[in-house]
């Protein structure tokens, strides 16, 4: 009996023990949330530097916006019912001043990833110390080649076209509309001037050399670019290949015109605000200026009745920015804004920054709000590069008016 009765107890404690044995063998269950710094069940901190004073301060008007678009955001809910802590500091576009205000957005404030950062100098301040923290560097609003390379940096993504890319579609232009023309170019001296540049001559080919007659550069910190104007005035062009940044490029075309200079004007994006730009130059000044787009211009006739014009004209009003409508800055600011909404709603719960660098690199999208008939935003894992088609478009009168299909630099 007491055989049988021992016999009984061991059955009993290995009948207890099998499911712990069981459960020991089984993989912990992870959390269906999972989070880096930045990032908790409320919350999703992103950071920002932005030019809000110094010489490219007219590009604050796309911080303006954002801010607005996630405080309405927020005011609906959230993503995935988290609050957006959206942090944009000032750097004046001073690369030193970037390097010391991201620092302390990553290392201070904790932000999740950086947002849509503008320039190159100060991007290439912070290029390699981002991708060193792995934090993602996304959305930044600069169109310089060296944002796509995903096998170096694969913590950075341009929301701009990019820039060499543009300079292509500029001269696949000039060859069929002017293919005798004398071209001068004006530049801003750095990364970003130099991409357009090498773009432009690029898509030129062997007829460049003989089409460039005149160029000129110019520094963020110079007055004015009036002696520039007058130089390649001089050179008998009559075809202006114009780089620069809105303070300038509205110097740029008014001085042309005061001096009654009055070449085919090829005016790059990132200039081409009405208002920002052509408003300031005049605009008998900026009659006949060619530009590449993608996006709709607000209050363009053509749009009138387009649901996504109606409602980001109704957004601007209500959120007191109805003086900046017809700036580009200010619909550059909304589609990037509406595109990171996108890319965090589409994180769920995984709110880990190689998650978002996951679906920066498998974006396809055609629906964006603004975004120009024939144009489509799509990267994947080895192209990291938005945009691979632009339009071409005229000022004339009061507005831009679209010519031609979507064209890209390869064919």
């Amino acid at each position: 009996m007491k055989r049988i009765a021992l016999l009984a107890a061991l059955a009993a404690v290995a009948m207890t023990a099998s499911p712990l044995l069981a459960a020991e063998k089984q993989p912990p269950k992870q959390s269906e949330k999972q989070y880096d710094q930045g990032a908790t069940d409320t919350e999703i901190k992103i950071g920002q530097t932005l030019p809000w004073s110094g010489p490219a301060s007219a590009y604050s008007v796309e911080g303006m916006v954002q801010r607005a678009y996630f405080d309405r955001t927020n005011r609906q809910g959230g993503v995935n019912g988290r609050k957006i802590n959206f942090i944009s500091l000032d750097d004046a576009y001073s690369p030193p001043k970037t390097v010391e205000q991201t620092r302390k957005l990553v290392e201070q404030e904790g932000v999740l990833a950086m947002f849509a950062a503008i320039g190159t100098a100060p991007n290439i301040a912070v290029h390699k110390y981002l991708n060193n923290k792995k934090v993602p560097q996304i959305l930044i609003l600069t169109g310089a080649s060296r944002w796509n390379d995903p096998k170096n940096f694969p913590w950075t993504m341009a929301f701009y076209p990019l820039y060499d890319m543009e300079g292509m579609i500029f001269a696949r232009h000039a060859l069929q509309a002017w293919p005798n023309g004398k071209i001068a170019i004006l530049s801003q001296n750095d990364d970003a001037g130099r991409d357009y540049v090498r773009g432009f001559k690029e898509g030129l080919g062997d007829k460049g050399k003989a089409m460039v007659v005149a160029e000129a550069t110019y520094e963020v910190t110079d007055p004015t670019v009036d002696s520039q104007i007058v130089k390649l005035k001089n050179s008998g062009a009559d075809v202006f290949f114009l780089m620069a940044t809105p303070k300038f490029g509205a110097q740029a075309l008014k001085k042309a015109h005061e001096v009654a200079w009055k070449p085919k004007t090829l005016l790059v994006s990132v200039a081409s605000s009405i208002g920002g730009v052509l408003k300031p130059a005049g605009l008998e000044a900026s009659q006949g200026v060619i530009t590449t787009a993608t996006f709709k211009t607000a209050l363009d006739p053509a749009w009138d009745n387009a649901p996504d014009m109606k409602e980001y004209i109704a957004f601007m009003k209500e959120s007191g920015l109805e003086k900046y409508i017809t700036d580009r800055s200010a619909s550059l600011g909304y589609v990037s804004a509406a595109l990171m909404e996108r890319i965090l709603q589409r994180c769920g719960d995984n709110l880990t920054r190689a998650n978002i660098m996951k679906q920066v690199s498998s974006l396809h999208d055609s629906d964006l709000p603004l975004l120009l008939p024939g144009v489509t935003v799509k990267t994947t894992p080895d192209n990291l590069s938005p945009f691979g088609a632009m339009r071409l478009q005229r000022f004339e009168g009061e507005g831009w008016v679209l010519f031609g299909e979507a064209i890209s630099a390869q064919h």
